[in-house]
């Protein structure tokens, strides 16, 4: 499997756009390895928050290629993808949009524009996370690209305007001149295609780009998440749970994850101001290799009730236990 995944990886803050500060120290007095110079880089090496010892190259920039001209069509017309494939689910201003993982696991970014909100939609294969960044750095909307590069076997992004490094999982700037930054995430939701056209049916779906197209409903992962161990990962290995199990992971303002057996035993958990809600309907983008087949995980769901009773969406990401620990090592994972 593991020659499999690396097959596939060779083919393959509140104000408006501006980035939050971080608490993070910077690590300047570290070595820089000299390939990354060799690659044309532009980012300023000597300005970074994390270890570069860390950091795994395994393709080049850009072979992994973002989407930068997304192209929609009617949810209502969308008859090719069985309706239990997982989407990335975002509404913005009355603009509602799903990216299919049978797209994303080829692209891993999408650059678009969602009601009049320029956005990075993101999904990282080897941490199961999908997050939806505001993608306007300084002020103006940058794109983003695939560095081909991991941490903690997270997609390390980088913008194209001045080549700072982003880490997925989080959308902290990890090296570059904004090293310590924090890209603004909006709520979004993996969830059936079923359940997005339920919700939004007027809403509209992302159209295959040609370059991938031979790939879609491939799952190249196959099995990856109910693998004793995640693929090119070097950190410790959660003793307490399994470290491919799924979480339900709320990073601000008190990090909380609930894990996804519990999730689906209760139906619902509640945590402080926060409400984990689970349905069945939603198959595994990273079990079988034809992604419909995969097992049920089902749908997740956080929010927050408001003073009026309503409900809030909430920023949420569902990772694997071993990511979520990598980034978070003392996170409270109900189970």
């Amino acid at each position: 499997m593991r020659q499999l995944i690396f097959n596939v990886l060779i083919a393959a803050a509140l104000v408006a756009g501006a980035p939050a500060i971080l608490a993070q120290e910077l690590q300047p007095d570290q070595d820089v390895p000299q390939r990354w110079a060799a690659e044309g880089w532009e980012t300023d090496f000597s300005k970074a928050t994390v270890s570069y010892n860390e950091v795994i190259d395994v393709i080049g920039r850009d072979n992994i290629p973002s989407i930068d001209d997304p192209q929609f069509k009617p949810v209502a017309e969308e008859a090719g993808i069985p309706g239990n494939e997982p989407v990335i689910g975002l509404e913005l201003n009355g603009d509602a949009r799903a990216y299919p993982l049978r797209i994303m696991m080829w692209h891993e970014i999408v650059n678009d524009e969602v009601g009049g909100v320029p956005v990075a939609v993101t999904y990282c294969p080897l941490c199961n996370t999908s997050i939806v960044f505001d993608r306007r750095v300084g002020g103006d909307a940058v794109e983003f690209g695939t560095t081909g590069k991991l941490r903690h076997s997270d997609l390390i992004m980088y913008d194209r305007a001045e080549q700072n490094w982003w880490q997925q999982f989080n959308g902290e700037a990890i090296a570059g001149d904004r090293a310590g930054e924090e890209l603004k995430a909006y709520p979004s939701r993996l969830m059936s295609l079923d359940l997005f056209r339920e919700l939004h049916p007027d809403g509209d779906i992302l159209v295959p780009d040609p370059r991938r197209i031979q790939q879609l409903g491939r799952n190249p992962y196959v099995g990856y998440d109910s693998s004793a161990r995640p693929f090119l990962f070097r950190g410790e290995i959660p003793d307490d749970i399994n470290p491919m199990m799924r979480v339900a992971l709320v990073q601000s303002p008190t990090p909380i994850g609930v894990a996804l057996p519990l999730l689906q035993e209760k139906g619902e958990v509640v945590h402080n101001d926060l409400i984990f809600r689970w349905s069945a309907g939603q198959a595994s983008a990273l079990d079988r290799s034809e992604i419909s087949q995969g097992r049920d995980v089902g749908n997740i769901e956080v929010v927050r009730k408001t003073a009026t009773g309503e409900d809030e969406p909430v920023v949420h990401e569902i990772t694997f236990a071993f990511a979520a620990r990598a980034f978070m090592s003392d996170l409270t994972i109900l189970q």
